[in-house]
């Protein structure tokens, strides 16, 4: 079962990552259609205004085939750097696919000179949440939403590089 970790630019990653966030959030948590959307657009923005210098994404294939994604985009400011749409597919999960993308996220991110890493995820993202936490992030703030029709908690997470 050979694992490979490689950058976005393949035809066809960029759709695959929207619909493949889209069909797997609303099959395990029922999100909908204004989660697919907030997906398209950070793919749409990665796709149109990343700087190739600051911004990166990878795919992870197993046997070929995709199998995860991260993103690591411009946070706020300029000294940090955002992680996003972390996924691994559930026919590949127990791979350590998440721990590798992370990790690749994270070097690339203090390659890059940012000063401290952010993410955004939501409370049921259990698996994702352990990666985040053993690779040294820690959670920094948390607030109810709804916003994808069902009651979450949003959390935000943060690691110095």
């Amino acid at each position: 079962m050979p694992k490979l970790i490689r950058k976005l630019g393949e035809p066809g990653d960029l759709g695959w990552v929207v619909k493949s966030h889209a069909e797997i959030y609303a099959a395990e948590y029922g999100w909908g259609f204004a989660y697919e959307a907030l997906i398209t657009q950070i793919v749409s923005a990665y796709a149109t205004e990343h700087d190739d210098a600051r911004e990166a994404a990878w795919i992870a294939e197993v046997d070929g085939k995709r199998a995860g994604s991260i993103f690591c985009v411009r946070g706020p400011d300029e000294a940090t750097a955002q992680l996003r749409l972390l996924l691994v597919t559930p026919d590949a999960r127990g791979l350590r696919l998440g721990v590798e993308l992370v990790d690749t996220c994270l070097a690339f991110a203090r390659e890059a000179g940012y000063k401290r890493m952010v993410l955004w995820t939501n409370d049921p993202l259990v698996a994702a949440r352990h990666i985040y936490l053993s690779r040294g992030f820690r959670l920094t703030g948390s607030e109810p939403h709804n916003m994808w029709g069902a009651e979450l908690t949003a959390q935000t997470y943060e690691i110095d590089l």
